[in-house]
């Protein structure tokens, strides 16, 4: 467990890839749990199973309220690093879709037009670099739907490197979705605090 911050509030460290973020055998709080040698550790947000990166987990009710909180009021700040197969054909801009989620299937599909279950879905991007025919890209959520990301970029014929399920592409690697800022309001201090973390030199990261 890699720890990047910690105080008698909250933890700040790295999830790595097929770890779930929820409070379950395995999971982020049992890890949290045994690396600290602490019982009460909660999930305030979420990142996918196969997604690595930077998450906070409060170690308190109050704390864990107060996040939650900023979350629901769009105060709390998630941006990501991801290699994508490709290039967008602008350097920067804005994805809007309606998404609907498929349960029974576990997937996350783009919708034709509203209806029941259909949610709106946007972000916003920067291309950093091109390379090797991929696209390293920042990504900023506005809204957190389920596979949001993943789902976004490949019905742009976008799929991310290392995606096994929104791609037909088959790549030897992990998926190539790190959340790589963190930025929130410390829920008992008020203190701004912001984390960004790289991701590690491994591929496709080391080629794009």
């Amino acid at each position: 467990m890699e720890l990047i911050y910690q105080d008698k509030d909250i933890v700040v460290c790295v999830k790595p890839a097929r770890v779930l973020s929820t409070d379950e055998p395995g999971g982020m709080p049992e890890l949290v749990r045994q690396a600290l040698g602490i019982e009460n550790v909660r999930t305030v947000h979420r990142l996918d199973r196969v997604v690595s990166g930077l998450m906070v987990l409060a170690l308190s009710a109050e704390a864990a309220s107060e996040l939650s909180r900023q979350i629901r009021e769009d105060r709390f700040e998630k941006e990501y690093l991801a290699v994508v197969h490709g290039a967008p054909e602008q350097g920067a801009g804005r994805l809007e879709d309606l998404l609907i989620r498929d349960k029974a299937r576990k997937m996350t599909m783009v919708a034709q037009e509203p209806g029941k279950g259909v949610q709106p879905a946007s972000l916003r991007y920067q291309v950093l670099k091109q390379e090797n025919g991929m696209s390293r890209i920042r990504v900023a959520l506005e809204t957190g739907r389920t596979h949001q990301i993943r789902v976004q970029f490949a019905s742009r014929d976008l799929p991310l490197v290392g995606e096994r399920k929104y791609s037909t592409i088959e790549d030897d690697c992990e998926i190539a979705l790190w959340s790589y800022r963190l930025a929130f309001t410390h829920p008992t201090t008020g203190k701004s605090m912001e984390f960004v973390l790289d991701p590690p030199e491994i591929y496709p990261w080391t080629q794009c």
